[in-house]
């Protein structure tokens, strides 16, 4: 039987105030679903793009606490989807955070979460384009998988994850059919590696990729982000794309039997392979 699933993708420009960047995305996430996708995504740090370090570990709190969780899942539950909070931040046992996907189920509660294993410890070449992620995260420890619409197999990934072949393969061994990848790309990366890395990643895996992106020139804490939201299909083609960095929302139809049928055309590892000599 076919496997078809409609999905949005959600494009933003987020801010310092949780409420503030909620209202940003919601008519988005209703567009979404009056035009009925059953999974809806968001970029990573959804909730909150803060570079003052002291500002936001003043800010969080952990996740059982944390009324703007429970907001997201409300919305779920409203508009009856499974929807991707990309990512929020939630306090860490070490005074840190986790940068912290969240999946809720259209009954509102979570289905899932991933918190960002490789974290963006970087110096792009000027002081204003140094990362130093790790000392507001704390690391996740655990690739992650759902189940959703239509049977799906969901694997979760953040951002900077997208360099780290590994993690995808092992959630692509582990039956993910499609994997998403909410991001917060500088513009420099962006520009240079977004969507090679993306269809790289889908390709090597006979997978579906969403990458929800944050865009802009300048955020509100001064930053830039590549935007270029995508959805790539398991044999790479980029079947929905926003050429820009503006808010926005994009949709695609994903027809999951293509999953099996690329990989099925190129087993590449499957058998595992093995070194066939210099």
């Amino acid at each position: 039987m076919p496997r078809p699933l409609r999905v949005g993708v959600v494009q933003m420009r987020s801010g310092v105030e949780p409420a503030a960047n909620r209202a940003q995305a919601m008519p988005f996430l209703r567009e979404a679903a009056a035009n009925g996708a059953r999974v809806v995504a968001t970029p990573e740090c959804t909730t909150r793009l803060d570079r003052n370090r002291d500002r936001m570990l003043a800010s969080i709190v952990p996740e059982k606490d944390d009324t703007e969780i429970r907001a997201w899942g409300a919305i779920a539950a409203e508009l009856g989807v499974w929807l991707l909070l990309g990512s929020t931040t939630v306090k860490a046992e070490d005074g840190r955070g986790f940068n912290r996907s969240i999946f809720f189920a259209p009954d509102g509660k979570v289905a899932a979460r991933y918190d960002k294993i490789n974290l963006f410890d970087v110096q792009l070449g000027t002081t204003s384009e140094t990362y130093r992620e790790s000392a507001t995260f704390a690391p996740g420890d655990k690739a992650v998988m759902a189940t959703g619409p239509a049977d799906a197999k969901i694997g979760f990934t953040i951002c900077y994850d997208m360099r780290f072949p590994h993690l995808y393969r092992v959630l692509a061994k582990a039956g993910a059919e499609m994997i998403f990848v909410p991001a917060a790309f500088t513009r420099p990366t962006g520009q240079a590696h977004w969507e090679t890395l993306l269809r790289a990643r889908a390709i090597e895996n006979g997978a579906y990729v969403l990458a929800p992106a944050q865009g802009g020139e300048k955020h509100e804490d001064g930053r830039g982000t590549w935007g270029h939201s995508l959805v790539i299909d398991p044999w790479g083609k980029i079947i929905a794309e926003l050429d820009h960095d503006e808010p926005g929302l994009l949709m695609a139809d994903l027809d999951l039997d293509l999953v099996a049928e690329a990989r099925a055309k190129i087993p590449a590892w499957q058998g595992g392979g093995a070194f066939a000599g210099p």
